[in-house]
């Protein structure tokens, strides 16, 4: 028998300064087997750093023709295509074809991803970034995880601060051109 998802509940307050957006939100995020917890982190905090209309999580770690987060227009179209951690540069070659913008949030050393990508063929590279946070601190927030959670997260200037059920965390949001 397959062990299914863990459904978590996080109840998010969105302060997004940078961006003008304010929010509560209330998400259910089901978490796959495979799914580490670094992973998810990272997936809540693309989601909330990325929100606005038309986002959705995709179809998880197994599903290979969606990201982990996207967002459609109106007609359903992906117009922005957000993936975790580390994707090969294939699937990235791919995603770029498939929309308007193209981004990664990774929990792992930037430079080693930024490495797995070079001299590979990745249509529209200079248009993808790579958006990193400072070492320990997806480490910090997914220590605090519980199934139902409650956060508050703020940006200003490129500084997330991130409340996660009572612990105070803050972080750089480091943005780079994978090419």
């Amino acid at each position: 028998m397959a062990i299914g998802s863990t459904i978590h509940t996080f109840a998010v307050q969105l302060a997004d300064v940078d961006r003008g957006v304010y929010e509560d939100l209330t998400l259910r995020v089901a978490r796959h087997p495979s799914e580490t917890d670094l992973y998810m982190v990272t997936r809540l905090l693309a989601y909330c750093l990325e929100y606005q209309e038309g986002i959705e999580f995709g179809g998880g770690v197994s599903t290979t023709d969606e990201p982990a987060v996207l967002v459609r227009d109106l007609t359903g179209a992906i117009t922005t295509w957000i993936e975790i951690g580390a994707p090969d540069a294939a699937r990235l070659h791919s995603a770029s074809k498939h929309a308007e913008r193209t981004t990664v949030y990774t929990h792992r050393d930037p430079e080693r991803v930024l490495g797995l990508w070079r001299g590979k063929t990745i249509h529209n590279a200079d248009a993808i970034t790579l958006q990193s946070f400072d070492p320990r601190f997806i480490e910090d927030a997914a220590a605090r995880l519980e199934r139902r959670s409650t956060c508050s997260v703020s940006v200003t200037e490129q500084q997330l601060y991130l409340e996660i059920n009572g612990a105070n965390l803050t972080t750089a949001v480091h943005t780079q051109p994978i090419q």
